[in-house]
């Protein structure tokens, strides 16, 4: 049975960039392939790595015992950590890949180049590989020395993967080519049966800011300088982040040196679609996106939702019509929230209009068996 070798880039246990590849695994495991997955750490216990186990997926670390001994060695010796790590899951990668020949490899990268060295090791041993990129950012380019191999790389692969025309327009830029290889692709959105019963009462208006606590892509701390400012705290809301990070011990400060009693943190929520019920619209002031998911989310809740012209969002919104979008940054978002603070009273219509328009947005099938179907027939070509 023919192989499919996938390698993922995410730096955390689990993330939200890995739910593509993984919901596609029965598909491919159906139509007769076995599939193997690389990581550099794989955290076994973890439901979603168990489940893929004991669904007869092989799992292969490329952190070894003796490689953990020889890094710290390293870092203590050179300083220079992430290039040994670099260069040592390279060749741990391209050992494998000899001994196992997949038929195809699939590189789930979390923004647009932090997999492409692996995709030069298919290159070196000759195995077909994709390329999935989650997300591009404006402000963070290649280095000049690694440009060309990565030029490369993009234009061998069978078919690069994005989750937005943003994504992929900003990738050609940043590398100064165009890609004729290109798709784009959707993650999985859990559209449920229709919309979420709007809340009750707008004595107090309920904004969710969902996703991982970190600053430079989601950009909590315009939220929290907004919500500091004279009008906004005289108006009647309540900001609640929903998620994980390492910047929660940093926001939570800011908002203790602003005095904000109306700013809560309430870590993981397991039933987002459920708790849809506690909030009128997500408010998302992020810096640099791929296509957020937790937008698809909210509209498929019929939530309003006020984010940034950052990644895909207005892709699938229509400014004024289906959501409000401002440019990144203080300023601009405190316009588009002020937009949408003006038609609060529309706000449940605009999330209705937003849930009946997210079909014209997203294809029929769920987006994993497209992705699993292109990647079959590459299999076969």
């Amino acid at each position: 049975m023919p192989t499919i070798a996938i390698i993922s880039t995410c730096i955390e246990e689990w993330g939200g960039s890995e739910e593509l590849w993984a919901r596609s695994i029965p598909i491919l495991q159906a139509s007769g392939m076995t599939v193997t997955v690389y990581k550099d750490r794989i955290n076994r216990t973890h439901p979603r790595w168990s489940a893929l186990a004991a669904g007869g997926v092989e799992l292969q670390e490329l952190q070894t015992q003796k490689w953990m001994f020889l890094a710290r060695k390293a870092l203590l010796r050179m300083r220079k950590r992430h290039w040994y790590e670099s260069s040592e899951l390279r060749r741990q990668f391209m050992r494998r890949l000899r001994v196992h020949r997949p038929a195809l490899v699939v590189i789930a990268q979390g923004i647009n180049f932090d997999g492409l060295n692996f995709a030069q090791d298919c290159i070196a041993v000759g195995a077909p590989y994709v390329i999935i990129a989650q997300k591009a950012v404006d402000f963070f380019w290649p280095q000049p020395n690694q440009r060309p191999g990565m030029v490369r790389a993009l234009t061998q692969a069978r078919k690069c993967f994005f989750v937005s025309r943003h994504n992929r327009e900003l990738t050609e830029e940043q590398f100064g080519v165009r890609l004729n290889n290109t798709q784009l692709i959707f993650n999985p959105v859990d559209r449920g049966s229709g919309p979420v019963a709007y809340p009750a009462g707008t004595s107090v208006y309920r904004l969710a800011c969902i996703g991982r606590l970190f600053v430079l892509d989601k950009g909590q701390d315009i939220l929290i300088r907004l919500l500091a400012r004279p009008k906004w705290r005289e108006r009647p809301v309540e900001l609640t982040f929903i998620g994980s990070g390492v910047d929660r011990e940093g926001l939570e400060g800011m908002a203790r040196m602003y005095g904000l009693t109306n700013i809560h943190f309430a870590g993981q929520r397991s039933d987002m679609r459920e708790c849809w019920r506690e909030f009128h619209a997500l408010a998302l002031p992020s810096r640099s996106e791929g296509l957020p998911l937790v937008v698809l989310e909210a509209m498929a809740a019929g939530r309003v939702v006020i984010t940034t012209t950052a990644g895909g969002s207005r892709e699938v919104l229509t400014d004024g019509v289906t959501g409000f979008i401002g440019d990144t940054g203080t300023e601009s978002f405190d316009e588009a929230l002020e937009r949408a603070w003006q038609r609060r009273a529309e706000w449940e219509a605009i999330g209705l209009a937003a849930c009946n328009d997210l079909p014209n947005r997203l294809p029929d099938s769920p987006a994993e068996a497209g992705f699993a179907k292109t990647l079959i027939s590459i299999v076969h070509e």
